[in-house]
């Protein structure tokens, strides 16, 4: 039966309090219209991809965005960063497709950025098989520990270091660029290891002193203001802190740099180093974390100043320019999830805004060399590939009423799109709130955030009056049958095992009769042991295993961890937050042991062997949480499937599941699903051989 509707609500009024961020802004010889600013950031497309790229950044100028930057841009050959796909400029060859981005950037009014970037010992050359150059014969500084040396640099390598970013800056001028970065940031460049006292032990005029350190960025800098300073700007990204203390790069230091350098550069641009302390998830980091170290930037130069700090709060940013840290508020992840920000707060369509919840998926797509994704914005990466669009939907092609079984964030997301195309849809939620398995993970340690999922689609769904939501509303197959609608969508989640099937074992393991077995879905349920010993069994390497083990840690109980892999949640490594991770665990008293496999559950103990030689060991416990595989919630489906016979009579025409209740996945992969059947529905069919989505392919030279 369907139970109570959901009430309808009204969305802000502009407030002119904001007024102040759409001030333009001179930066060098040129104006950016407002103080939005979408610093570089990586993207998993770069190289390979450069149509999809450039309608990705277009959007970004589209949604008001008033500078809109590439990713990194090698610039030369003997610097690249393989695996990783970023942008090249290495020779004359790579300016058309750098210009198509620079093009539709400026198609919107915006101007468009372009790091050039020289990794030098942060990347192994495994493409070019050249010999990486630093200040220093150290290893390589990569992610994934390369056994490979950078060799020292002497003063010929580095007029040709000077020499090869000239070329590039006259070549990205030639491409239509209006900022030309300077790149010394991140500890991902030549530039930010001349810097750093940790790699440059150098006796020569590039190294010591402050002065020597800071030589070559002044060099390079000058001679880009010189050859293109008339018609572009020149920013300098420099870390602020590399958070070793005097053992790196730290805030005093970096501010003396930036002190002997002050008005040379048009714009600075300040971050943290690592990457992965830029972009902490929200899990280890709150909106506006590097606020304490840029601030104080601006009384060291009369040059605009941009930072980040995932900020999506509009009387933050506000406050951030009257305060005087900056003048233009930079955002990757912010401008990812939601490329409309910016016309969102100028419009007062506060509702309307995609908060980024920090969990890192987009940074998934740099490690995993594949498009860019984002929790909160299924578009994105999509723009060119699928022509989707974050803020418009094509309109509806029928007049046919779509039933939503499930409101988590497959049927939340597309019950919102199949809303805004003009379809009238029910939603039939068993529970009594939205949000499903996002609202159940945002109670768990870390990930509060997360919840603004369920949050932005519950805000959308209020203004749509052609959708219906029913609470309390636990449908079976003649309840669906009965209700005769001819599109029915199946979004009703999965639920965790609880047999131990997942990557490890593909069968279940024994488990004794009475022993005290939990899943996830136990846990966030409510559940917990008589006992006080629990091992957590995480075979699933996402973030799941480690917020489990860390929740009951916090509740008192003696807790060990064990994997098969070689660490806490390995697979977070692609959103950059493993050693944190790891690190909060031992510091919660968690005992971790890797490479261990539960292969026996007994009343009060476990039955552990070492993955690699098979030797067994037994561990008591009181409990043990099994963080394996998951089953989708597919009963629904499937009796549906086995009454096909009476669809007609019922006046259905298709029955289809999305999301966790098809495949469980990540979140961000259910909400892509609810976006893709939402996009699909009614579309002509795809005549045989021809792709879901547009592809570009390289241009084949001759063979000789």
């Amino acid at each position: 039966m369907l139970g109570r509707p959901e009430s309808s609500q009204q969305t802000t009024a502009r407030d002119t309090r904001y007024d102040i961020l759409f001030e333009p802004v001179k930066i060098g010889p040129l104006t950016a219209r407002n103080r939005f600013y979408q610093v570089p950031h990586c993207n998993g497309m770069g190289y390979r991809d450069p149509t999809a790229l450039a309608h990705m950044r277009g959007v970004k100028a589209e949604g008001g965005w008033a500078v809109v930057c590439t990713e990194q841009v090698e610039f030369h050959y003997t610097s690249e960063i393989t695996p990783f796909i970023e942008l090249r400029l290495w020779d004359d060859r790579d300016i058309p497709s750098l210009a198509r981005m620079a093009d539709k950037i400026h198609e919107h009014g915006s101007l468009a950025g372009i790091e050039l970037a020289y990794n030098g010992m942060n990347g192994a050359n495994l493409y070019s098989r050249e010999v990486p150059m630093g200040p220093a014969h150290l290893p390589v500084a990569s992610f994934t520990y390369d056994p490979v040396q950078a060799r020292r640099m002497d003063l010929q390598d580095i007029r040709n270091i000077r020499k090869w970013h000239l070329d590039a800056v006259l070549r990205a001028k030639r491409a239509g660029f209006d900022l030309i970065y300077v790149y010394a940031a991140h500890a991902l460049g030549f530039l930010h290891h001349f810097l750093s006292r940790r790699f440059n032990e150098r006796t020569d005029e590039y190294g010591g002193s402050l002065e020597n350190r800071i030589r070559l960025m002044r060099e390079i800098t000058e001679e880009t203001k010189a050859a293109i300073g008339d018609t572009c700007a020149v920013p300098i990204r420099i870390s602020i802190d590399e958070l070793l203390g005097e053992g790196g790069l730290y805030k005093e230091e970096v501010e003396d740099m930036i002190g002997l350098m002050a008005d040379l550069p048009d714009l600075w641009d300040v971050t943290l180093a690592g990457w992965e302390n830029d972009s902490r998830t929200s899990r280890f980091a709150e909106e506006g974390a590097q606020e304490p170290f840029i601030r104080g930037v601006k009384r060291l130069t009369a040059k605009p100043v941009v930072g980040v700090g995932r900020y999506t709060s509009a009387d933050r940013m506000v406050s951030l320019v009257k305060k005087g840290i900056v003048d233009l508020v930079g955002a990757a992840r912010p401008s990812i999830a939601d490329p409309f920000l910016p016309r969102k707060i100028q419009e007062g369509r506060f509702d309307d805004i995609r908060e980024c919840i920090g969990c890192n998926i987009c940074v998934s797509g740099d490690f995993t060399q594949s498009p860019i994704r984002c929790t909160q914005n299924p578009t994105m990466g999509e723009e060119w590939r699928k022509g989707w669009h974050p803020e418009t939907v094509k309109p509806r092609r029928t007049d046919k009423p779509v039933l939503i079984v499930g409101a988590g964030p497959a049927g939340l997301e597309a019950a919102q799109t199949l809303g805004k195309r003009g379809y009238d849809v029910t939603i039939a939620e068993a529970g009594t709130e939205l949000g499903g398995r996002v609202l159940q993970e945002s109670r768990l340690p870390g990930l509060a955030a997360w919840v603004r999922v369920a949050d932005y689609r519950k805000m959308q769904l209020a203004q749509l009056p052609n959708v219906e939501i029913f609470f309390d509303s636990r449908l079976d197959a003649g309840n669906v049958l009965e209700f005769g609608f001819p599109r029915v969508v199946i979004a009703t989640g999965a639920r965790w095992r609880g047999d131990g099937i997942g990557h490890r074992h593909l069968a279940a393991i024994p488990i004794a009769e009475g022993a005290c077995v939990l899943t996830p879905s136990d846990v966030m349920a409510g559940r917990r042991p008589a006992g006080k010993r629990v091992i957590v069994w995480d075979d699933d390497h996402y973030y799941m295993g480690g917020v489990i083990a860390e929740l009951f840690a916090e509740q008192g109980y003696e807790t060990l961890y064990l994997t098969p892999a070689s660490e806490a949640s390995t697979w977070t490594r692609n959103t950059m937050e493993q050693h944190f991770i790891q690190k909060r665990m031992l510091e919660k008293g968690i005992t971790i042991q890797s490479f261990r496999s539960v292969d026996v559950i007994e009343r009060n103990e476990v039955v552990t062997s070492c993955v690699f030689t098979g030797r067994e060991e037994r561990i008591a416990a009181d409990a043990v949480v099994l963080v394996t595989a998951r089953l989708p919630n597919e009963q629904l489906a499937l009796d549906l499937l086995a009454r096909r016979d009476e669809w007609a009579d019922a006046g259905i025409e298709d029955v289809v599941s999305i999301g966790d209740a098809l495949a469980p996945a990540t979140i961000a992969h259910a909400v892509y699903a609810g976006r893709r059947y939402a996009e699909e529905l009614d579309a002509d069919p795809l005549p045989d051989g021809v792709l879901p989505f547009r592809r570009e392919i390289a241009e084949l030279l001759p063979l000789d």
